[in-house]
């Protein structure tokens, strides 16, 4: 009879114990190995699905931010400028086809990337709580420069950051000049927000602030625009930050593959220092659509 690991005669019972227990974990590892290729089933279908969804992009920014972009007046759903231009060229670059849409006001279009009905947005300044909705791509296209903006008659000198203290000011709403301005600016400073620059120009004029904290170039833009001609700016920046071109987390386009021919491509543009033209660009084109 054979034995047993102890060398003691196996009997029938207990031979037939050895082959259930050599035998009876198997259905549970048949088990695993389904829901295993069943996991990976579903996770090659999502990345597919993303795939076939990502046929083309949607782009959009501050509305109120000449020359980098403003509202078509021959087309209001569309948005045009050098930010716009570089989208076009940025899609030449990936294959895809981006559209430039008016979405809103700047507070309503950042709105819309955390919900994902946007891709992309052209145009941003980094803050960390925007991370937590918005992948930013490297290097910033562009550099820009915030001012204070005073009425002619304004009776302070700006130097620092500590001469607003005491002094009612305004921006618009979720602007952002910097984190190191803006965590100062909530810890110190009074600055009201509204929806539009417009807004807090007309509040300036009638003396409902006594300075204003937005960037130069779309600032002058609009007081242009508007006839403000006599307003004041301060010949020291508040800051000087980088605009980002942004991804929605929520966009079905953001993939790793999506991101890396997206940074790429802005990486070449980037280097050809091609803002600089389209910035001179449209700063004439919006001359024109003003008039004399």
């Amino acid at each position: 009879m054979p034995l047993d690991c102890k060398g003691h005669v196996a009997s029938p019972r207990d031979k037939a114990m050895q082959i259930r227990t050599s035998v009876g974990p198997a259905p549970n590892l048949g088990k695993r190995c389904l829901w295993a290729v069943v996991g990976l089933c579903l996770w090659a279908g999502q990345v597919s699905a993303q795939s076939v969804s990502c046929k083309s992009l949607v782009a959009t920014g501050n509305p109120e931010y000449t020359p980098y972009l403003w509202r078509d007046p021959t087309d209001e759903t569309r948005l045009i400028g050098a930010n716009a231009d570089l989208m076009q060229l940025l899609s030449k670059e990936i294959g895809l086809p981006i559209e430039v849409k008016y979405q809103g006001s700047w507070a309503r279009v950042q709105e819309q990337a955390k919900n994902g009905r946007v891709d992309l947005i052209a145009g941003a300044f980094f803050t960390l709580p925007r991370l937590e909705y918005m992948d930013y791509f490297y290097p910033a296209f562009r550099s820009t420069r915030t001012v204070i903006w005073t009425p002619a008659k304004n009776t302070f000198t700006y130097k620092t950051w500590g001469d607003l203290k005491g002094r009612k000011g305004l921006t618009v709403i979720n602007n952002s000049f910097g984190e190191a301005f803006d965590r100062y600016a909530k810890e110190f400073l009074q600055i009201d927000e509204v929806s539009q620059l417009e807004q807090a120009f007309r509040m300036l004029g009638v003396g409902r602030a006594q300075y204003i904290v937005y960037e130069e170039d779309p600032g002058r833009a609009l007081a242009t625009k508007l006839g403000y001609d006599d307003l004041k700016t301060s010949s020291v920046a508040v800051s000087n930050e980088g605009l980002h071109l942004t991804l929605a987390h929520q966009s079905p386009c953001n993939t790793g593959e999506m991101r890396g021919r997206i940074a790429k491509a802005l990486h070449k543009l980037t280097k050809d220092n091609v803002m600089k033209q389209l910035v001179e660009n449209n700063i004439q084109r919006w001359r024109q659509q003003v008039g004399p």
